[in-house]
């Protein structure tokens, strides 16, 4: 340890060491798997894709898998959390920002790519006591506390029980478009979202210009 002037002992902070190319193809390795792995889960379920699968549609090994996730129940919990990393701050207006969700699941439900609330379905195959549902039940809670805030910024009247209504619509839309297979209902719920807005925006006094 180093010795300062009076011979005292000196503590230094640690700093972290520099990433080594190792720790490089490492991490690249693991979000291969990840990627890899959450588009099966989503595509086929997650009951339904196994780690056998997975590592033959990388072209790795079990052991190379389990190396980077040390359980099935490891990766089906990374998947979710990465599905739940919240969206990129915008400088759109926030109205916009609101019905532009309805407009990218619509838009996913026309070219064959939704099948569902990963979140929704997650829950539905493992059950309410698996970790995977605390994760859910925070990406709704943070998805409703959001909309509030897009609503609070708008100048909505009552947001806090707004947003939650509109995360209501969104959710009804989702469940809709599973079993039609079609963006009708989607496109209906954004513009009751859309109305119901307006009906909580304040109102331009009489004779204002």
């Amino acid at each position: 340890m180093p010795v300062n002037e009076k011979g005292n002992r000196s503590v230094q902070s640690a700093e972290p060491a520099p990433p080594t190319r190792r720790d490089a193809r490492a991490a690249a390795t693991r979000a291969r798997i990840l990627s890899r792995a959450g588009r099966l889960f989503y595509a086929r379920g997650l009951l339904a894709t196994g780690v056998d699968a997975i590592a033959a549609e990388l072209g790795i090994s079990k052991r190379t898998l389990y190396n980077h996730f040390p359980s099935k129940d490891a990766l089906v919990l990374a998947y979710l959390e990465a599905s739940a990393r919240p969206a990129e701050e915008s400088d759109a207006p926030a109205l916009d920002q609101i019905l532009a969700a309805f407009d990218r699941l619509a838009e996913a439900v026309d070219r064959g790519r939704f099948r569902g609330c990963p979140f929704v379905n997650a829950v539905t195959e493992l059950g309410p006591d698996h970790p995977a549902a605390a994760v859910a039940r925070r990406f709704k809670a943070a998805r409703r506390d959001r909309l509030t805030a897009l609503l609070a910024r708008a100048g909505a009247r009552t947001p806090e029980s707004l947003g939650p209504r509109i995360a209501l619509l969104f959710e009804g839309a989702m469940a809709t478009a599973l079993v039609s297979g079609d963006a009708d209902g989607v496109r209906a719920a954004r513009q009751d979202a859309q109305d119901l807005i307006a009906s909580h925006m304040p109102r331009a006094s009489p004779g204002a210009p």
